[in-house]
C-alpha cells in the first residue's frame, strides 16, 4: 500500500471512530451521562476516549497541543473519587464534561486529523510514548483507533441497554 493510501485510509478511520464516539455522546440521556460505577461514568468514557484519541494522535508526547475548551486538572482527577467531580449539578467551573463540551471536543481533535496524519512520520520505529515501548508509530497509530474503537464499543452498549442504536460507520 502506498503512503498517501495508508495515510488516507487512517484518517477516513479516525474521522469515523470520532463520528461515533460523538454519536454516542449526543444520543446519551441526560439521565445517563453520570450512571455507571465509578469510575465507569458514561461522561467519564467519553472523555478519556476523546482525550487519548487526541493526544496519542500526534507524532509524540511533547507535539500535543492541550484542547483550548480544557479545564485544567480534569484529566489528571478523571479516576478520582466520585465526591471530587459528581454531582453534575456542581457550580460552573467543576471537573465535569457537559455533553456539549465533550462534543465540541471531538468536533476540535476531528479537525486535527488530516493535518496531522498527512505529517506523521509513519516510518519511526519509536511511538512517541514512553510508556509504548516497542512499538513503531504505524502500529501504534492503529493501537489509537483500537483504543478509540473500544470505549465506543462500551458507550454503544451502554446505549443499547436503553434500547438507543447508533448507526456503525464505516468511513
Amino acid at each position: 500500500m502506498s503512503d498517501m493510501k495508508m495515510r488516507q485510509a487512517l484518517k477516513e478511520q479516525q474521522h469515523a471512530g470520532l463520528a461515533m464516539l460523538a454519536r454516542c455522546v449526543a444520543h446519551c440521556p441526560e439521565e445517563m451521562w453520570l450512571e455507571g460505577e465509578h469510575p465507569r461514568t458514561f461522561w467519564r468514557i467519553a472523555f478519556h476516549a476523546a482525550f487519548f484519541t487526541h493526544l496519542y494522535l500526534g507524532q509524540n508526547e511533547a507535539a500535543f497541543q492541550p484542547w483550548p475548551g480544557r479545564r485544567e486538572g480534569i484529566s489528571q482527577g478523571l479516576w478520582d473519587s466520585p465526591g471530587d467531580v459528581e454531582p453534575y449539578e456542581l457550580p460552573e467551573g467543576a471537573d465535569i464534561y457537559k455533553k456539549t463540551e465533550i462534543l465540541e471536543y471531538i468536533e476540535f481533535i476531528d479537525a486535527l486529523v488530516d493535518p496531522i496524519v498527512d505529517h506523521l512520520d509513519l516510518d519511526s520505529d519509536d511511538s512517541g510514548f514512553a510508556w509504548y515501548k516497542n512499538i513503531s508509530k504505524m502500529s501504534h497509530e492503529l493501537l489509537n483507533l483500537r483504543h478509540l474503537q473500544g470505549h465506543v464499543g462500551q458507550l454503544s452498549e451502554l446505549l443499547m441497554q436503553k434500547r438507543i442504536d447508533i448507526d456503525w460507520i464505516s468511513q
